[in-house]
């Protein structure tokens, strides 16, 4: 028996060593990759391997109830300002070393759970729990480790008790049975993630991969063969799918939206809208939902990899069943562009671009600049007098795209200024002379408006080709391409090739395209944006003297842009969307230091944030009934694929009462009130 066992461990060093030599040499390509390709690349020095260390930990051990603290001060001590140079020396055996830790860290978690599960958890202790905004020192001793949980325990069992109920009076009537039931549940959920933690595999190293690639710009990223695919495919307005949308409800389950009449999930039959999901399965593993990061759960179900995909399903009064289903490439309706007429005082059309898709594999289907191209046609069929072209929460895509598509709204000229990593300045040039529209365009933009779509709206912002309103979009005004690290088709690495700037030398980089008109955006002053990630590159102008000629006066501009603000100051429904940011930066960006921990300051905490939420869910003003049509080349196109009326429906239905649209159809009355 001690000879197999010597065997095995012997056996496994090798694997581990095998697998950092491995990991080195693909380190190294990354960074000969980066050095050689990247627009403006860093030394491999200390600050890289503080940068790694850090997010490292920090993912690994989020609420410090992982690591020792004497385990944290050895890998800090040993590590924190080392890993570059290991990584330069092809010593990558530091990979090893912290996944031992970690491992043997979580399967300690794991014993002090199940040693809890069987025992009772004392309520009436008086104790606080402290709310970190930041990531906070490791503090984990062996003496305090199992008071730590037993503490995080109680706070997660109260806070689903809380949840369980508006009525405080009746959870605490029932205390004693909901404590019962929910430590059962919180307990099993907590061993069922180290489970499934147990079993990942290359976890670390990969993110270290991701890390060393992420140091060097937000946007630079590793790519495995299967992310890569999985994300060529987002890309596109065609994909494989099981035809089915998903959303997380109040308590955190999957359920399931929306069935797509044309993907397999309808053909199958089995699935209703509503259906809960327990648990997802390809052919080598199974993930339950309640013990899975939604990361996990995204990777499993949307990878082209796993074409044939297996769902446990819960529904309402009806006992658990299995469905399995097989991925088809089908359209992805939420990635495909779309239009519509509104009729009022002027005529308006409305195009939705969700991204910037491209033909990227499949050469017989067209990109998103022709989409658009064939949309503002059938519009120009049923004579519009203006076009709103909605950029809201598209987060980019092919910059080709983007190019093309600019030239359909300007006649020709430079449109753009890109900067490699040699500081060559590269003028693009609008290269079609002539456009295909040449009406009052406005374009809505966001937060989620990022890369592509904003160097689109830039351009026609900056020949006052069209207005822009909204909030102040992400602010990236960078290039990416994929390419494979060398000698190796299944290892790449999306990396930062080009820098961007508008035709006057500004840039929007780290600030955002700033709207013509700002309108409030719920949630827009908690969302993140370029300028929070630590590596993202400041903003800078270039010195150049372009010469262009603007469509209209700028003064044209600023004034409607007057009319518009004051209206949008009188507007009930934006003015209670400034209502709600305010409770909700008051929640979230100024959280109570600590919360008593008892079930009376935790309900409360939570009836605080139930009730914004609830004041979300059910803020909704249909009193605008904006009158939406399809056009009448798309109107005849739905007698011949029935099964996207209802889709269409759902699109009319929500764009009649978006005051963001009414709002840009307002200004292009303004336009030609004012003409």
């Amino acid at each position: 028996m001690k000879k197999i066992l010597l065997v095995a461990l012997v056996f496994s060093s090798q694997i581990w060593a095998q697998n950092n030599v491995d990991a080195c040499k693909i380190l190294s390509k990354i960074n000969a990759l980066i050095q050689k390709e990247h627009v403006q690349p860093k030394p491999v020095d200390d600050s890289l391997s503080v940068y790694i260390f850090d997010n490292l930990i920090n993912d690994l051990d989020p609420g410090r109830n992982v690591f020792f603290t004497s385990e944290y001060d050895t890998l800090s001590n040993k590590y924190r300002l080392q890993l570059d140079n290991l990584i330069q020396n092809q010593d990558c055996e530091f990979i090893t070393t912290i996944d031992v830790i970690y491992q043997k860290a979580i399967l300690r978690n794991k014993s002090i759970l199940e040693k809890l599960d069987k025992e009772n958890l004392d309520y009436s202790l008086q104790d606080t729990v402290r709310v970190y905004k930041k990531a906070f020192p490791v503090y984990i001793t062996p003496s305090n480790l199992e008071k730590t949980w037993r503490k995080k325990l109680r706070f997660d069992i109260l806070t689903e008790i809380a949840g369980s109920s508006k009525n405080l009076d009746s959870i605490q009537a029932n205390f004693e049975s909901l404590i019962n039931y929910y430590k059962g549940i919180t307990i099993q959920n907590e061993i069922c993630k180290i489970n499934t933690e147990l079993k990942r595999k290359n976890y670390i190293t990969e993110k270290i991969f991701a890390l060393f690639c992420t140091y060097f710009d937000p946007h630079t990223n590793y790519f495995s063969a299967n992310s890569k695919s999985n994300f060529v495919s987002s890309l596109s307005k065609e994909r494989l799918s099981l035809g089915f949308m998903v959303n997380l409800n109040e308590k955190n389950q999957i359920i399931i939206e929306e069935i797509d009449p044309n993907g397999p999930a309808f053909k199958n039959g089995k699935l209703k809208k509503g259906d809960q999901i327990l648990s997802i399965s390809n052919t080598k593993e199974t993930l339950r939902v309640t013990c899975a990061s939604m990361e996990q759960i995204s990777e499993l179900i949307s990878s082209d990899a796993n074409k044939i995909i297996t769902l446990m399903i819960k529904r309402k009064g009806e006992k658990n069943f299995s469905v399995t289903l097989e991925k088809e490439v089908i359209k992805d309706e939420d990635n495909t562009v779309y239009s519509y007429v509104v009729e009022g005082k002027n005529k308006i059309g409305y195009i939705k671009i969700p991204s910037f898709y491209s033909n990227f594999e499949n050469k017989n289907s067209s990109g998103c600049a022709e989409d658009v191209g064939s949309e503002i046609i059938k519009l120009q069929n049923d004579n519009i007098n203006g076009l709103v072209i909605d950029l809201m929460d598209n987060g980019g895509g092919s910059m080709e795209e983007a190019i093309k598509l600019a030239g359909l709204f300007v006649h020709h000229g430079p449109i753009s200024i890109v900067v490699d990593k040699t500081k060559r300045q590269q003028i693009i040039q609008d290269s079609y002379r002539g456009y295909l529209y040449k009406g009052p365009v406005i374009i809505l933009v966001n937060n989620g408006t990022a890369s592509a779509s904003e160097f689109f709206a830039t351009i026609l912002q900056d020949y006052n080709r069209a207005m822009v309103i909204g909030s102040s979009t992400l602010g990236k005004a960078t290039m990416q391409t994929i390419l494979p690290l060398e000698n190796d088709e299944d290892n790449f690495v999306k990396v930062t090739i080009n820098k961007f700037y508008r035709i006057t030398g500004k840039s929007h980089q780290s600030i955002g395209v700033i709207p013509d008109v700002k309108i409030p955006i719920l949630y827009e002053s908690i969302m993140q944006n370029e300028s929070d990630y630590p590596t993202a590159f400041k903003n800078d102008v270039l010195t150049t003297s372009i010469n262009f000629t603007p469509y209209i006066k700028h003064k044209l501009i600023h004034h409607l842009a007057k009319i518009s603000h004051r209206r949008v100051q009188d507007n009930s429904y934006f003015n209670n969307i400034v209502a709600l940011n305010k409770r909700i930066d008051a929640v979230v960006k100024n959280p109570k230091n600590t919360i008593p921990l008892e079930i009376k300051s935790i309900f409360e905490e939570q009836k605080e944030m139930t009730s914004i939420t609830d004041d979300i869910t059910n803020f909704k003003d249909e009193t605008l009934n904006l009158k939406v049509k399809n056009a009448t080349f798309n109107e005849s196109l739905l007698k011949v694929y029935p099964s996207q009326r209802a889709i269409k429906e759902e699109q009319i239905k929500t764009l009649k009462n978006n005051h963001y649209l009414n709002e840009a159809i307002q200004i292009i009355n303004d336009y030609f009130e004012l003409k």
